[in-house]
């Protein structure tokens, strides 16, 4: 076989995040890949949280060859397409109540855009120009373009840019767990929701636009779950203040969690959401932003949405949504990524109890994260000289295991690591995930001298 390691391969053109070279994939299968040299790997992210109905699905796959044996692009402004009506009436159903008009997109960003704009052109639209701030968190991440980034609280990706965009307002994202008080975790969700009134209240009601978040948190918060009595008072202050409510579903949406939407865990009902990753579960690029007629229709009837993109709509793409979603309901995938993210849930708080720099576990259904502190008692990070997050993910990839990983703490400071396997993950593939992340744990307490219990 040809000698394909990163060592020998000549200098490559690409360039991206940084000069880490990975191997040359081959091949991919249900939750593995296999590079070039033979190797396997198993896919303990989902890519980037993305592969949910896992690799190589051949009802998938046969779908859009059939679509590539039609057509591959028309321009929305030239053709409808088939399926792209049949994706949107297929998410429609699948959304809370009302949310019925579909804008497609190729990603998370472009999706987080559409939200922001659509609600912009609305405001305009039923003469409301003076309301253009969008509140969100922090931490958070929301997208990669100068607009996403602007409501994106994430320091080291946000702040080389601030000169370039507009920043908008931030509260402190929900993190519950790192409070030490004497409050219960429904007081301290009212508290961290409260908090949103407080900065309309600063930002002046009349200017205020929007409130963007993630219903389950992603890679900048490691899977964050609120107290239960946020979702409603969020609800309840933006209804208050005219203010819409926008979910970003782009990691936590289409089952990941154990139900369609993160949100859907609550009951909670937003005015604009955006999808990707698992909409087309990495077959093709594809997003979306779902809203109720009544934001759109004012929009069209004042001369249009003044916003679009080149592959919005792209049946290719499309054929590939539609057939995810018709593989997500066949296999039953929801309510096993439910079933598996308990199972998973529970092995990793066993690790837990062996490694005590691990010092919480959290998250819903197959989006799992645990994170690193130097002292349960005070949740002190360790110190980010260690880069420990980095260097689980390495340690981990040496294992024959891929998982994710970010600083908890505003990108700043923090450790935590994702485990997200493809929604199709069985007990016994579970049982060789947390085999390996017991073994990796074991040579980063040793590396980094940190305490294990034996």
């Amino acid at each position: 076989m040809q000698n394909t390691s990163s060592t020998q391969r000549p200098p490559s053109h690409l360039f991206y995040q940084s000069r880490l070279r990975r191997p040359l994939v081959d091949r991919a299968e249900g939750i593995y890949l296999w590079d070039q040299e033979g190797r396997r790997m198993i896919d303990g992210s989902s890519g980037a949280m993305v592969v949910n109905i896992g690799h190589g699905n051949r009802n998938v796959l046969d779908a859009m060859k059939r679509q590539m044996d039609r057509v591959t692009f028309a321009y929305r402004l030239h053709f409808e397409n088939e399926p792209a009506e049949d994706l949107a009436r297929m998410a429609a159903e699948r959304l809370p109540e009302g949310m019925d008009r579909i804008f497609f997109v190729s990603g998370g960003s472009e999706a987080v855009e559409s939200c922001i704009k659509l609600a912009r052109q609305w405001a305009l639209a039923v003469g409301q120009s003076e309301r253009w701030k969008v509140i969100s968190r922090f931490p958070s991440y929301h997208g990669g373009t100068l607009g996403a980034l602007g409501v994106t609280g994430y320091a080291a990706l946000s702040d080389p840019f601030s000169p370039m965009m507009r920043e908008m307002p931030k509260i402190p994202a929900p993190t519950a767990y790192l409070d030490r008080d004497n409050l219960t975790m429904e007081q301290r969700g009212i508290k961290y929701a409260d908090m949103l009134e407080e900065k309309i209240l600063a930002e002046g009601p009349e200017s205020v636009l929007a409130f963007i978040m993630e219903p389950i948190g992603g890679a900048s918060t490691g899977a964050l779950v609120a107290p239960d009595s946020y979702f409603p008072r969020i609800r309840e202050i933006c209804d208050r203040y005219g203010i819409l409510l926008i979910h970003d579903e782009v990691m936590s949406g289409v089952g990941r969690t154990g139900k369609f939407l993160g949100g859907d865990h609550w009951n909670c009902k937003p005015d604009l959401i955006a999808l990707s990753k698992g909409f087309a579960s990495g077959y093709c690029p594809l997003g979306a932003m779902a809203a109720p007629s009544r934001l759109v229709k004012p929009v069209l009837d004042a001369g249009g949405f003044q916003h679009g993109f080149t592959y919005a709509g792209n049946p290719l793409a499309c054929a590939a949504g539609v057939a995810v979603l018709n593989e997500i309901d066949r296999l039953g995938l929801i309510d096993n990524a439910a079933r598996m993210g308990e199972v998973l849930k529970g092995e990793l708080e066993r690790l837990s109890e062996r490694f005590p720099f691990i010092g919480d576990v959290r998250g819903k259904g197959l989006l799992l994260a645990a994170e690193f502190v130097s002292d349960r008692e005070t949740m002190k990070p360790l110190p980010k000289e260690l880069n420990a997050h980095q260097r689980m993910v390495d340690m981990a990839y040496e294992r024959g295991l891929i998982i994710y990983s970010r600083r908890t703490r505003g990108g700043v400071e923090g450790d935590h690591f994702l485990v997200c396997p493809p929604m199709i993950v069985t007990n016994e593939e579970i049982g060789s995930i947390t085999s390996i992340l017991g073994d990796t744990l074991e040579a980063l307490a040793a590396e980094l001298d940190l305490p294990v219990n034996r």
